[in-house]
C-alpha cells in the first residue's frame, strides 16, 4: 500500500477509531475517537490483545491468527470496564503492520451516550451519522407518542370520572352507585345503603328560587361527606334525593350514629344572600350481611321502603329497613314534601 494511507492525521480524518497496530502487535497509534473512550488511559505503547480480547471468532490467539483474519469481521470487546463491545476489520501493511478499523455497530447509541460523542468524532461518511439521526428521530417520535398516550390517559380518565359525578355537588352520581354496589353484591362483602331524602326542599324552591335550592343541595352534599366515613361513597341520584354506601359496617350502632349526625347536621339554618332556608332528612337504611347475595334493586328498594317509613312516621326520622315494612302504612313518593 502506498505512502499515503500510512500518514496518521489522513487515519484520523478518515478512520477516527483506528489503531496501528506494530508487526509485533503494540498499537503505534490510536486514531482520536477510539482514544476517548480511554481518556485517562492512552492506547499507544500498549499490547492490541492486552487491551482488548475477541470475543468472535474464537480461534484468535496471537497477531498471526490476527493477521489470517484479514477482511474477516471481528468482535472485540475492552478487557477493562467499562467493557464496551466494538466491531473491527483488520488491514495488513506491506511492512508488517497492521490497521484495525473499529466501530460500534449496533451499540452506536449506547456508545455515543457512554462517551459523550458528537458527530466531529465520526468519519463524514461514517453510515453511523445517519443511524444515529435515525435513532434519535426514533427516540424522539416514541417520546412524544408517550406524551400522546398519557394525554390520551389523562382525558379517559378525567371522562370516567366526570361520568360518574354529578356536577352540581361533585358527589357520585347513580351510574357510580350502581357499579359500586355490582361490586360489592358479586364479591359477597356486607355493606349498608342510606337512602335520604330532603324534608321542605320543595319550599326552598319554590319560595327562594332554583340558585338558592342549588346552594342548598352543594351545603348539604359536604355536610354528607364531613358526616360520613372516608371509605363510605356519597351520591346524589338527582333533585333532592341522595345515597350513601356503607362498606365494612360492623354494627347498627355506626349506623345509627352517622344517620343521627346528618340529620342533625341538616336541621341547621343554611344561609342564601341573607335569606334562611330551613330543611331536614329522612333516612331509610338497609344493612346486607356480608355473605348474602341480594339483587342490586332489590336492595336499593329496600332502603326506599325505610325511607318512605320515615316520611310517613314524620320525617327527620331515620328507619332501618325489615319485611315488616313491606305491606305496611305506605308513603306516596309522588306527594309534596
Amino acid at each position: 500500500m502506498s505512502g499515503a494511507i500510512h500518514d496518521t492525521e489522513v487515519l484520523d480524518r478518515l478512520c477516527p477509531m483506528h489503531l496501528l497496530l506494530s508487526s509485533t502487535g503494540f498499537i503505534r497509534h490510536a486514531g482520536p475517537t477510539i482514544q476517548k473512550l480511554r481518556p485517562q488511559s492512552p492506547l499507544a505503547g500498549k499490547l492490541f490483545l492486552d487491551t482488548v480480547t475477541v470475543k468472535r471468532p474464537r480461534t484468535m490467539r496471537g497477531m498471526d491468527d490476527l493477521r489470517r483474519a484479514s477482511g474477516m469481521k471481528l468482535h472485540l470487546a475492552f478487557r477493562d470496564a467499562p467493557r464496551t463491545e466494538l466491531k473491527g476489520l483488520l488491514v495488513p501493511l506491506d511492512d508488517g503492520r497492521t490497521i484495525v478499523n473499529l466501530s460500534f455497530g449496533i451499540s452506536i447509541f449506547d456508545g455515543v451516550q457512554d462517551y459523550a460523542l458528537t458527530n466531529a468524532d465520526f468519519a463524514a461518511t461514517d453510515l453511523a451519522i445517519e443511524m444515529l439521526y435515525l435513532m434519535e428521530a426514533k427516540s424522539a417520535a416514541m417520546e412524544a407518542s408517550r406524551r400522546l398516550n398519557m394525554r390520551l390517559e389523562e382525558a379517559r380518565i378525567a371522562a370516567e370520572e366526570q361520568a360518574f359525578t354529578d356536577l352540581l355537588t361533585g358527589l357520585k352520581n347513580r351510574r357510580a352507585l350502581n357499579a359500586v354496589l355490582e361490586r360489592l353484591i358479586a364479591a359477597g362483602e356486607g355493606f349498608a345503603v342510606m337512602h335520604i331524602d330532603l324534608d321542605h326542599f320543595k319550599a326552598v324552591n319554590d319560595s327562594l328560587g332554583h340558585a338558592a335550592g342549588d346552594h342548598v343541595l352543594q351545603v348539604v352534599a359536604r355536610i354528607m361527606v364531613q358526616e360520613t366515613r372516608s371509605s363510605d361513597m356519597v351520591v346524589r341520584l338527582g333533585g333532592d334525593e341522595f345515597t350513601v354506601v356503607l362498606p365494612d359496617v360492623r354494627s347498627e350502632n355506626v349506623l345509627e350514629q352517622i344517620g343521627q349526625r346528618i340529620i342533625d347536621r341538616l336541621e341547621e339554618p343554611i344561609h342564601f344572600k341573607g335569606e334562611v332556608c330551613k330543611v331536614s332528612a329522612s333516612i331509610g337504611t338497609v344493612w346486607v350481611q356480608r355473605g348474602d347475595t341480594p339483587s342490586r334493586d332489590g336492595v336499593l328498594a329496600n332502603a326506599d321502603t325505610a325511607l318512605y317509613a320515615s316520611k310517613h312516621a314524620g320525617r327527620a326520622r331515620h328507619t332501618f329497613y325489615s319485611p315488616t315494612l313491606q305491606g305496611g302504612a305506605g308513603f306516596d313518593p309522588t306527594a309534596s314534601d
